[in-house]
């Protein structure tokens, strides 16, 4: 019985959703890895993976049992490379962020990471719900706001700056409001994705309460809706940065209702962090570092806005 070739299997097939990928990379052929995972579902009485022509899906007893798979994996990978001395990040790296951050900052930054680390894979999971790391066999998530959760740790690689803009068609037809209490009176569009009271606009100088027609449940599409003339949108500062300087946005209230806000790398405080997703922490921080609108500088208060 080899029991860790049999978790390996199952862990390549769930990363790589295919028998045959696996069979591949470990050379052992498709039905050998087939038989595998069986034998693992047999060992433990439960079926681990929903198998059809088309996909492999993990079921729920298999998605936990990845995540844990995985990390024991991992420590026995990293156990061996300090033994030969090896020191450079290597494995499958799967990593939550939010979609805009995503495609509009990370994926154009990607190719100078792997190129850095040419062991390393990245699997992006990209979204702006909430993301169960263990559940979903996730080594690290991208958020913003404080951590509350306990069974997490964080590490700040940025500052993201919230601001209220509007299109100029929006302004001169509503009007520009001139105190936050303006708002109520406003078509504000609302994110429903936004923790707690999704009318609540958390401003710097308080929370403040909004209406608006429209609900959307994606950063990207308020921007769109903002430009369209649809309303007044908040919005990380970041997003807009462009609209602002050709004038397609204007701020809405000025600075003193901006809202800055950490934006933090999360894993797990019960796994061992890989080393892939540590360098790729450090990375990450170094981007955002340089990004206006996430490096912790107001963007209202700088002088190319």
């Amino acid at each position: 019985m080899n029991k860790l070739l049999w978790m390996h299997c199952l862990v390549r097939a769930i990363e790589t959703g295919s028998f045959s990928a696996v069979a591949r990379e470990l050379g052992i052929g498709q039905p050998n890895v087939s038989r595998h995972i069986a034998s693992l579902e047999q060992t433990l009485g439960t079926r681990l993976l929903n198998r059809s022509t088309r996909q492999l899906v993990p079921t729920p007893d298999g998605q936990r049992y990845y995540a844990l798979a995985k990390q024991a994996l991992d420590v026995i990978q990293q156990a061996e490379s300090e033994a030969r001395g090896q020191h450079n990040p290597h494995g499958l790296l799967r990593v939550a962020c939010p979609s805009a951050l995503a495609t509009e900052k990370l994926v154009d930054a990607l190719p100078e990471f792997l190129t850095r680390y040419p062991d390393v894979e990245v699997e992006l999971k990209m979204g702006d719900g909430y993301v169960d790391l263990i559940a979903e066999g996730v080594d690290l998530a991208i958020r913003g706001g404080v951590l509350k959760d306990s069974a997490l740790r964080a590490r700040r690689v940025g500052t993201s700056e919230r601001i209220c803009v509007a299109s100029r068609a929006y302004l001169d037809k509503h009007g520009t409001p001139q105190r936050v209490e303006d708002l109520l009176h406003h078509e504000c569009l609302i994110y429903t994705l936004l923790a707690g009271d999704v009318r609540g606009w958390p401003l710097d100088n308080g929370e403040v309460q909004v209406s608006g027609r429209l609900r959307l449940n994606s950063l990207e599409a308020i921007r769109r809706a903002a430009l369209a003339g649809l309303g007044i949108a908040y919005l990380p500062a970041w997003m807009v940065a462009q609209h602002l300087r050709s004038g397609e946005l204007a701020a809405v209230l000025g600075a003193s209702t901006t809202r800055m806000s950490p934006l933090n790398a999360v894993y797990s405080a019960d796994r061992l962090l890989p080393q892939r997703a540590t360098v790729f922490i450090d990375f990450i921080a170094a981007l955002l570092a340089r990004t206006p609108g996430l490096d912790g500088r107001s963007l209202l208060r700088s002088p190319d806005s």
